[in-house]
C-alpha cells in the first residue's frame, strides 16, 4: 500500500482547515487594530476633542440620532478590538452626551464590545491552551465553573486589573457568555457612573484635558472611590469562601 492508499482522517483535515480559519481571523483583527490606530489613535485623546469641541456640538445638534448611533459603534469597536482610548471616550461621552444617556450608552457598549473580545478571544485561542493544558486545567475549569462569576465580578471592580486583560483571560475559561455579559455588565457600572459623572459635570473638554478627573474630584475623593471598588470588588469572593467554610460547621 502506498502512502496515496491511506484514507484521510476527516477530523485531522477539519483540525486543519480551522486553524487557517482562525489565523486568517487573527491576521485580520490585527490589520483591523493597526489601521484603525494609524488613522484615528491620535484622535482618541482629550486635547484633540476640545480642539474639537464646537464641532462636535453643531454635529450632535443637527443629527442626534445618528451621532447617538455612530457613538455606539465607536464604543463598540474600540473595546472590542482592545484599543487604547476607552477611558478618554468615557469622560467625552459624559460632556458629550450628558449623564443619562452617558451612562445608558457607555454600559451597554462597553458590554457588547467586551464581549466582542471574549468571543475572538475564546475563537482564537481557547482550543490550543485546553489541548495542550487539557490535563493541568481540568481541576481548574472545574472550580471556575462555580467561582468563575464571583471572580470576574470582583476583576471588573478593581481598576489595577486591565479590561482588555479581563476579556482575553475570560476568554480561555469555560465561563458561559451570557454570564460573562451579565456580570460585566454589572462589574463595569460603578466604574462607568464615576467616569459618566466626571465628563458630564464639566463645562468644557478643555477643563478634563487639563486637570483629568481631577477636574471634578479632589485626589483624595479619589483615593477613596478606588479603595471604594476594591472593597466592593472583594466582597463577593468573601462572601463566597465563608459560605465555603461555613456549611460544615452549620452541618454539624
Amino acid at each position: 500500500m502506498t502512502e496515496h492508499d491511506h484514507p484521510v482522517d476527516p477530523l485531522a483535515k477539519k483540525s486543519s482547515g480551522s486553524r487557517w480559519v482562525k489565523l486568517l481571523v487573527f491576521a485580520l483583527v490585527v490589520l483591523t487594530v493597526a489601521l484603525v490606530y494609524w488613522r484615528f489613535g491620535a484622535s482618541l485623546n482629550l486635547a484633540e476633542f476640545a480642539r474639537r469641541e464646537s464641532q462636535l456640538r453643531k454635529f450632535q445638534i443637527e443629527n442626534p440620532i445618528l451621532v447617538f448611533g455612530i457613538a455606539f459603534l465607536v464604543y463598540v469597536l474600540v473595546t472590542g478590538l482592545s484599543i487604547p482610548g476607552g477611558a478618554v471616550l468615557t469622560l467625552v461621552y459624559g460632556w458629550y452626551f450628558g449623564f443619562s444617556q452617558g451612562l445608558l450608552l457607555v454600559s451597554f457598549a462597553s458590554t457588547a464590545g467586551a464581549t466582542v473580545a471574549f468571543l475572538l478571544s475564546r475563537f482564537l485561542f481557547r482550543d490550543g491552551i485546553q489541548h495542550r493544558f487539557g490535563d493541568k486545567l481540568s481541576q481548574f475549569n472545574r472550580a471556575f465553573e462555580k467561582e468563575g462569576p464571583f471572580f470576574l465580578f470582583s476583576l471588573r471592580l478593581i481598576p489595577a486589573v486591565p479590561f482588555f486583560v479581563i476579556n482575553a483571560v475570560m476568554g480561555l475559561t469555560p465561563i458561559r457568555v451570557a454570564t460573562f455579559w451579565w456580570v460585566s455588565q454589572l462589574g463595569m457600572l460603578p466604574g462607568t457612573i464615576v467616569y459618566i459623572y466626571a465628563g458630564s459635570s464639566v463645562p468644557s473638554i478643555q477643563s478634563l484635558a487639563e486637570k483629568g478627573l481631577q477636574a471634578v474630584f479632589t485626589l483624595a475623593q479619589l483615593t477613596q472611590i478606588l479603595i471604594a471598588f476594591v472593597l466592593l470588588g472583594l466582597l463577593p469572593l468573601v462572601v463566597r469562601w465563608a459560605m465555603k467554610f461555613a456549611r460544615p460547621i452549620i452541618k454539624e
